[in-house]
């Protein structure tokens, strides 16, 4: 992955404090795994390691997808919604996306006025974080 001029840059201006909604997306299945947030920086970091980096908004940093947990997330495309405040990651992931342990950070179905839990648990989260 190469650096991007900053014509081709994601709007970071438009998001609230400098920040975009960052969706990844499994490259294979086109699951979405998880949401989560980026400014400038870990946009940037992300297109020059290949792997995904976010910004954490509790711990006011970079957050790189896997530091702690090994549970990565190797980039194979990027792409920006048409207003280009929205950018959506195609990864291949390892191991669990969501810190509660599932693959997928969608876990849970909204089905007749309750919360389901339709997904096995990959790993316990006690043994990673």
């Amino acid at each position: 992955m190469n650096s991007l001029e900053s014509s081709n840059q994601p709007a970071f201006q438009r998001g609230v404090d400098g920040l975009l909604v960052a969706i990844a997306q499994d490259a294979s299945t086109k699951s979405v795994l998880m949401v989560a947030w980026m400014n400038a920086e870990a946009f940037q970091e992300t297109i020059e390691t290949g792997f995904a980096t976010y910004y954490s908004r509790s711990r006011k940093r970079l957050w790189r997808k896997g530091e702690e947990s090994g549970h990565r997330q190797q980039v194979v495309d990027v792409f920006l919604d048409c207003d280009q405040d929205t950018i959506l990651l195609s990864v291949n992931q390892t191991g669990a996306a969501c810190h509660e342990g599932y693959a997928s950070c969608f876990f849970r179905k909204y089905e007749e006025g309750t919360l389901k839990v339709i997904a096995e648990r990959l790993v316990d989260p006690k043994d990673v974080y």
